[in-house]
């Protein structure tokens, strides 16, 4: 009796499913090159799902919030207002952040709209009131100091961690090169370059006396914490995009994200380290895992982010912030970021937002702002529609014309 109960439901929502009918919004940005394309007509643009021509509804053209223009086969109510959130992923503050929210509170944001921003501390609203009660320079004061603060403070963890690190990977790699020039004939020794001066080591001094074995179990651990600290949570990614979706205006996510440089050890010292100590298996392994980690694969299901993302109808802006490596003896910064840096991408691809990068925080993000201010609002009916939970994909042409189109991916049928 259950299993037949349950046929009839199955088959009841089938048909439910078959009959519905959804209407699909994607805004949609057209550059050549650098310049916006403000005058296209609703008979310019091309839409497919699954490859599968649809039959476009109505176009609205945006300038903010508001609509400049409009042709409709079909009416349609847009909701242009705006929700802005700003993410700051750093380790370091850098003033050029600072310069990046004062142009963002004295030219993009006004009265109405909403704006969240996150550190690495705290998630803070903006009143809608700010601007009534207060000026736009106390308001871009307030908003830098608590990104400054949270900076300095949420991560201070995470840059005595690199600190330590580099102390004992610059350790090892002294200890490594002693143990590798031991070994060398009196030859080899005349031909090998030791007269480079040892510079900025100060931190390694720490770890002196410790054998070699203490110090790679040291650096192993250091840098596994390390990752702990900064390893992305899909749970979190996934539920933070399902909240967007129930928001109704356009979505804007603004991510800064400071490159990171890990310290490494020379790989070349580490093989040779590994044939010099084969009779101790601790250091044996410890290598290996060193190494391991070195290679470690991206720990997020970047398709099923990008797709979650691109659902919930957002433009998510991918700043990455470049700055260059410490320098350090014996010591390889090696840039991690690819890891973070590719979901982030991803994610930017699949919303139609922009990705860009520079040392410049404060260019990068009016770079952003400008290029995210003006679109098209498209509306389609989906030629055959089913709830069957599965991702649809979208693509936007300009009919006869080369220019870059931008706009969300899909979205899931549910």
């Amino acid at each position: 009796v259950m299993l037949m109960s349950f046929v009839l439901f199955s088959q009841q929502q089938q048909i439910k499913e078959e009959a519905s009918v959804i209407n699909i919004e994607v805004p949609v940005r057209v550059f050549s090159g650098k310049t916006f394309i403000d005058n296209l007509t609703i008979d310019d643009f091309e839409v497919l799902e699954n490859g599968v021509p649809q039959n476009i509804e109505a176009v609205y053209f945006v300038k903010k919030r508001a609509v400049e223009r409009s042709q409709e086969k079909k009416r349609f109510s847009p909701k242009t207002s705006r929700n802005f959130f700003l993410f700051f992923e750093l380790s370091k503050y850098d003033p050029k952040i600072g310069d990046a929210i004062h142009y963002f509170v004295h030219n993009v944001l006004s009265p109405g709209d909403d704006l969240t921003f996150v550190t690495s501390m705290n998630t803070y609203r903006m009143k809608n009131i700010a601007f009534e009660v207060t000026s736009p320079d106390e308001v871009a004061k307030q908003l830098i100091a608590k990104v400054k603060k949270d900076t300095m403070t949420g991560n201070s963890e995470y840059r005595h961690m690199i600190s330590e690190i580099s102390g004992i990977a610059q350790s090892l790699s002294i200890q490594m090169a002693q143990g590798r020039t031991s070994v060398l004939s009196e030859d080899q020794l005349v031909m090998e370059d030791v007269s480079t001066p040892i510079t900025n080591i100060s931190s390694a001094g720490q770890f002196e006396g410790r054998s070699l074995e203490e110090q790679f179990n040291v650096y192993e651990n250091y840098i596994f914490k390390l990752d702990n600290l900064r390893r992305m949570n899909q749970a979190k990614l996934v539920n933070f995009a399902k909240y967007m979706k129930d928001k109704d205006g356009q979505k804007y996510v603004t991510i800064f994200y400071q490159k990171e440089f890990i310290p490494q050890l020379d790989p070349v010292l580490l093989n040779q380290t590994l044939s010099l100590y084969q009779d101790s298996p601790i250091i044996q392994q410890t290598i290996s895992n060193v190494i391991e980690f070195y290679k470690r694969e991206t720990p997020i299901d970047t398709v099923l982010v990008k797709q979650t993302y691109a659902d919930c109808s957002i433009s998510i802006h991918f700043l990455y912030l470049t700055t260059p490596p410490e320098i350090r003896y014996g010591v390889y910064m090696a840039d991690h970021s690819e890891d973070i840096f590719s979901a982030f991408r991803e994610m930017a691809i699949a919303t139609g937002g922009f990705i860009d990068s520079s040392s410049r925080a404060d260019l990068l993000f009016k770079s952003a702002v400008e290029a995210s201010e003006n679109y098209y609002l498209l509306y389609y009916t989906p030629s055959s529609y089913i709830t069957d939970g599965q991702f649809k994909e979208i693509q936007v042409n300009i009919k006869s014309k080369n220019y870059r189109v931008f706009h969300r991916a899909g979205y899931f049928a549910n």
